[in-house]
């Protein structure tokens, strides 16, 4: 994001199959950061559609997969580069 914009250098977006499955992800991102010390600058937004948590430079999007697609923070933030992470 560095390189499109000035708010941050990340964003994490990820989705769930559910609202209490969204939230289970926003808990436990924001516990293992707190076990690492690593504050929230917010409260951030959370509402089980579209989870919300501000760290400055990262920003995480935790998204129910039809307001994913809905929103496609993607394609808006086109000319950021990706990394593609995935789970092993």
């Amino acid at each position: 994001m560095r390189k499109v914009t000035n708010f941050c250098d990340y964003f994490v977006i990820c989705s769930g199959n559910s609202s209490t499955q969204v939230d289970a992800i926003t808990d436990f991102i924001e516990t293992k950061l707190n076990q690492e010390n690593i504050r929230p600058l917010s409260d951030g937004q959370k509402n089980g559609s579209w989870n919300l948590l501000d760290y400055g430079d990262v920003i995480i999007h935790i998204f129910f997969k039809e307001t994913r697609a809905y929103y496609n923070l993607e394609r808006l933030w086109i000319d950021a580069p990706r990394i593609s992470l995935s789970k092993n």
